[in-house]
């Protein structure tokens, strides 16, 4: 996909703060962030270093002590609960560590779940959900409850999950943080696949070092600071 050239996401002067007693904790500090359309970006740096909070900002699950957050343009902190929720539900596809998948619910149930809360009609959810879990490679797997699957399928649900309303932006928090190596192997692989034919704008926190390789950019948080990254090479 060619990139844009005007941000899709902008972060202007981004703080995040909690208190704790009598100490005031900063996370994000004073941070600047601009993603392209069609832009993979990576996001590293240590555990408790603020990544899964900027993902929180950027997706309108939470909200900065001070500066803002911009979806084409346009301020998160104006918007309206209602369109907030539009915004999460329909510009945004957000995939977890752990899953947060319904284990009682079919592989199936759950990727046609968000549509459904869309208003999709039935039938058009169900077709779209077994495409995606076609793509994912769980074709056999739709009839089956999330609860039976490996972690593997269930990340690979949850992926097929997060695209089921064609979202513009993927982010993904640890997506391969609770898989063996093998499996994080593929799952790398098919978040670039899906990346490129989805035409997404993915921002990805991770650990992972072979994901972050594979991403246009790689930004470190540290100190609540974001800078470019060079992903060291391994011998």
């Amino acid at each position: 996909m060619e990139l844009g050239h005007t941000p899709i996401l902008k972060a202007v002067n981004l703080t995040k703060s909690f208190r704790s007693g009598a100490e005031e904790i900063v996370v994000l500090d004073d941070l600047n962030l601009e993603v392209q359309a069609g832009q993979f970006i990576a996001l590293v740096g240590e555990s408790g270093s603020g990544k899964t909070t900027l993902l929180h900002m950027l997706a309108a699950l939470d909200t900065p002590t001070e500066g803002e957050v911009y979806f084409e343009g346009r301020k998160l902190g104006e918007f309206r609960e209602v369109e907030r929720a539009v915004y999460r539900n329909e510009k945004i596809g957000f995939v977890w560590q752990m899953h947060y998948l319904l284990p009682e619910f079919s592989a199936l149930e759950n990727v046609m779940i968000p549509q459904l809360i869309r208003g999709c009609g039935r039938s058009k959810a169900r077709t779209r959900a077994r495409n995606l879990l076609e793509e994912v490679g769980l074709a056999s797997a739709t009839a089956r409850r999330v609860g039976e699957l490996s972690g593997g399928e269930q990340q690979r649900v949850a992926l097929a999950r997060a695209l089921a309303n064609q979202p513009a932006i993927l982010l993904a928090d640890e997506p391969t943080g609770s898989l063996d190596h093998r499996t994080a192997e593929r799952v790398v692989e098919l978040l670039e696949g899906l990346h490129r034919a989805h035409h997404l704008t993915s921002v990805l926190a991770t650990h992972n070092l072979d994901l972050a390789r594979r991403a246009h950019r790689t930004l470190r948080l540290s100190k609540g600071k974001l800078a470019e990254w060079v992903v060291p090479i391994v011998p």
